[in-house]
């Protein structure tokens, strides 16, 4: 069996959308036909090469998706044939597989545990989760990862609480949701900072009571003139080091904690004082939200379900597996907030 794959072959270069060969499944692994792929921005800086050269090309991108089970291999019991699954590259119950291998022509094409960016894929039974009821396929895409990311870094990572204050640094996919989550957990006054107007007015229908843009002036001040002394919780999505450092310097005194979810580019670093530390406020990291896909998707879809925010406005309109490369293009120039690419448009 082939399917279509639009495959990283040179950083900074278009996407090849190629036809590739579908391995016979080994043990643990799951066959999966997509109806929908989103794009992050770790496939930007793939594609870009912003985390240093790739030795993995030729390969598959993406790894949030949504999609029906049409095949299993030996040993699988989390999904069946005809299931629909949301596909994420957060571990959960069932098998880890590891890297998948396609042949492109003679050429071997290297994935991961789980790819989105084609038609079908071969994807690890740890990484898929049934489609939450209620939950259309197009919006389930942000459960691969914007939603586990953004709504984890606030429920499980700051444990937000109602009359928390809280700024949002960054809003493009993953700080929206977690707007959204600061807004479901009662937290007041919720700030998001983005220089983009598009997403500071989105932020505002997700849940932001401020929306504060950073070419105005000085953020951290505009922030405590919200909430004299700082904000109880901050969430920073941007991957800039120096709004890193802003988001650490929002928080309060005296039990103030910042998250950082942003990736950095490579050769990047973060220059902290070490007095924030002595002033007892604390820097977060966490992966994927400390999200667990079987314990918190089908809440988080929940949520999304809820009808309480608008979210399909944060996906973009669909793109078709062709035009992958644009969909990264208006990613990475905050011209989309979640590109959607729809395996069925042609």
């Amino acid at each position: 069996m082939k399917t279509e794959a639009a495959l990283l072959v040179e950083q900074g270069q278009p996407l090849v959308v190629a036809e590739i060969g579908i391995p016979a499944l080994k043990p643990g692994q799951v066959l999966v036909e997509l109806a929908y792929s989103g794009a992050c921005g770790t496939q930007v800086m793939e594609w870009r090469g912003d985390k240093g050269p790739d030795r993995w090309m030729p390969h598959c991108l993406g790894h949030e998706g949504t999609g029906t089970v049409i095949d299993t291999g030996v040993g699988v019991t989390k999904v069946k044939q005809g299931d629909e699954v949301v596909l994420s590259w957060i571990r959960g119950t069932g098998a880890e597989t590891g890297g998948c291998k396609y042949d492109w022509d003679g050429v071997e094409v290297n994935a991961g545990g789980v790819t989105t960016f084609q038609r079908h894929s071969v994807v690890s039974e740890n990484r898929l989760t049934r489609l939450p009821e209620g939950l259309t396929p197009d919006v389930a895409i942000l459960l691969g990862c914007a939603a586990p990311t953004g709504m984890g870094a606030v429920f499980n990572v700051l444990h937000a609480r109602p009359g928390d204050s809280v700024a949002i640094f960054g809003t493009g996919g993953i700080g929206l949701n977690a707007c959204m989550a600061a807004a479901f957990a009662g937290a007041m006054p919720v700030i998001c900072i983005d220089p983009n107007p598009a997403r500071r007015d989105l932020a505002i229908a997700y849940g932001a009571t401020h929306a504060v843009d950073p070419g105005e002036g000085n953020v951290v001040e505009a922030v405590r003139a919200i909430v004299p002394g700082g904000v109880d919780l901050a969430v920073e999505a941007s991957g800039l080091p120096m709004v890193m450092e802003n988001a650490v310097d929002a928080v309060r005194n005296q039990g103030g904690r910042a998250v950082v979810i942003g990736n950095a580019k490579l050769g990047h670093n973060l220059s902290l004082n070490p007095a924030v530390f002595n002033q007892g406020k604390s820097l977060l990291g966490t992966w994927g939200g400390d999200s667990v896909p079987d314990r918190d998707y089908a809440r988080f879809g929940k949520l999304l379900a809820s009808g309480r925010f608008p979210v399909r406005e944060l996906l973009s309109q669909p793109y078709s597996l062709d035009q992958a490369t644009q969909a990264l293009q208006d990613l990475a120039a905050g011209r989309v907030g979640r590109p959607l690419i729809d395996m069925s448009k042609r």
